[in-house]
Order: C-alpha cells, then structure tokens, then sequence
C-alpha cells in the first residue's frame, strides 16, 4: 500500500468544521498544559496518538519551527510554514492507525503550540514505551545543520537544516525502543558558552526550564529515564579564555568544568536513583570527562574524531550514525 495515494492534505490556516474527536496524546519531551494545547520548546519534542478509522487531523502552531507528520511509521509531510495549521489526513485504509508529530528545528526562543490529534474514527489509547532515554547536551545533540550539504552556513540556513530526529539520540532511542527527551541548546556549555557568550548562563542554568526561552520552570510529570546521555564540554573549551572572563586561565576553566559538572551529574543521580549515564567527550577534553566519570560512577565515552561536514564544521548525518553506533555499543556492552 502506497500511503501517499490513498492520503488527502488539507492545510487550514483556520480551524476545520468538525474535525472530530480529540485522541489521547503521548508527549515525548517537556510540555506546559494550557487547557486542552501544549506549549513546548525543546528539541526533538513529539507528540503521538492511536485511532481506529480513515481520517485524523493534527492542529498545531508552527510559529518559526518545521515539523514532520508520520501516519503508521512513514513521513506524510513536513511544514516549514509559520502558522497555525490544521492538517487533514483522510482516505487511509480502515482500521487501527498511529499518527506522530515531531519537531525538527531547534528553537532559541519560545516554541509551539500543539493543539492536538483529531479523528471521525474511534480514540484509542496513545502508544507509549517502557524504555526512556534523555539526552542533554550542546548543538551536537541537537542535530545542528546535520543535513547541510556545505559546511559554510548563515543562520537560516542553520534552522533549514537541523533536524533533531536525525541526531544520534533519537536515532539510538529508536534503535532501542525507547521514548526519548532531548534537553539541548546550542552554543551552550557546563560552566562556558561558545567563545564566553552569555557569561553567567549555561546548560544546567537552562536545565530547569519548561520551555528554554522562558524562565517557567518544568513541573514534575513522572519522567524517570533508564538512560541518561550527557555531551556538554565543546563549547567551553571552544576558544581560549580571554581576558576578563571568570577564569585565569585554561587549567582554571577545566577545574571549573570539572566541579560543576560533578554537580550537575549528582543532582541527575539524585532525580533518578538507579539510571544509568553516560558522558560523551571529544578528544580535546575527554581527560576531563573521564575525571568527572570517575568521580561519580558513571561512564565515559570517548567520541572518535568526525568529518564534520554539517554547517559550520558540526556533525553530519553520517557522524550521528556513528555516535548511536558508539553509544549503542557501550549500552549494549
């Protein structure tokens, strides 16, 4: 059967008359309730439910970001246009379906809203798995202009081509079965952002956050990862420290680095007894990596060296293929 013939789009910028009833939701990544929508902001957020019938409708605020709509495992269509939309997906085979919205782009400030999944068919209870992942990191976990084919890239060029569902996190959880959360910023660091930016900020400064862009804070929704996945460390040691940062020098920076990042994995540790974590480190500070795994129990994971081919000298599809390999190994090993 060929999904994309027996598929009717129907792209509203109002609301359709009757688009049904509302489907139960599986929110894979962080969410704030407003009624019955979802304001979200986080990389690699996804939204699914399950029905019974021929036709579903997904409703959601594009605003700046894309996103991806799959019906039964397989792309329907991805949306680049900012605006609220109302897709209508009908002509499907009768029986019992899945439908999947995820979000490919990073987003700096704000986010969607997601409005939900509606069917003339019957709601069903929305798929969920008992395996979790959560990935925090830098644009590496993000995806960053992993789908470039050039190196040299502005910043809307940048948005066009990450897509967080290409990165080497979902790419392992989905490997593994897994719902994952993807908790990432680009250009941000342990205790430095890229080349000292934003001086007093930093990944664990986000953390806490429902949405990156807002100071909300997140509220407790029974997330429990079995695995958690951390890579932050490029970006602080991304350019030489220079004069009038924090820090003296670079052995001063690396103990910093050092201490705040046992910190942030001891507070993982205490939110989830029992997970287990893994650091990513790249070469030139894996020594440091390695120090703070050390120190808390965890493992380390050396990253080998990349081509690099995404914008702005990231990391390619090619390269996030290999990292799920590296990390799929260590988990499985």
């Amino acid at each position: 059967m060929k999904l994309a013939a027996l598929l009717l789009p129907v792209l509203l910028s109002v609301p359709a008359p009757d688009p049904g009833k509302r489907l139960p939701v599986h929110v894979g990544g962080r969410a704030v309730a407003e009624g019955q929508a979802l304001r979200f902001g986080w990389p690699g957020t996804y939204f699914e439910g399950r029905f019974r019938g021929t036709d579903v409708t997904v409703a959601f605020d594009t605003r700046t970001d894309f996103y991806r709509v799959l019906v039964d495992g397989r792309v329907f269509q991805t949306l680049t246009r900012p605006e609220r939309t109302e897709l209508r997906v009908a002509g499907l085979k009768p029986g019992v379906h899945t439908v999947r919205l995820e979000k490919l782009t990073e987003s700096q400030s704000g986010g969607g809203t997601f409005l939900g999944f509606f069917t003339h068919g019957t709601p069903l209870t929305a798929p969920a798995r008992t395996a979790r992942i959560e990935f925090i990191g830098d644009s590496h976990s993000v995806g960053y202009g992993n789908t470039s084919a050039t190196r040299d890239c502005k910043a809307a060029q940048v948005h066009d081509t990450t897509d967080t569902s290409q990165a080497f996190g979902p790419i392992l959880a989905k490997r593994l079965g897994a719902d994952y959360r993807v908790i990432a910023y680009s250009g941000y660091g342990i205790v430095r952002n890229y080349a000292g930016k934003f001086p007093g900020e930093s990944l664990p400064f986000l953390y806490p956050r429902a949405i990156p862009g807002a100071p909300e804070p997140a509220r407790a929704d029974g997330w429990k990862p079995g695995i958690v996945v951390i890579n932050l460390g490029t970006n602080d040691f991304s350019t030489p420290v220079h004069a009038g940062e924090a820090w003296a020098d670079d052995a001063a920076l690396r103990a910093d680095y050092r201490a705040k990042y046992i910190a942030f994995v001891r507070a993982r540790q205490a939110a989830w007894p029992g997970a287990r974590i893994l650091l990513m480190g790249a070469e030139n500070f894996y020594a440091d990596v390695a120090a703070v795994a050390a120190a808390t129990g965890v493992a380390a994971v050396k990253v080998p060296k990349l081509e690099m081919t995404g914008c702005n000298w990231h990391p390619s599809l090619q390269d996030h293929r290999a990292m799920a390999d590296l990390l799929e190994k260590a988990i499985r090993g």
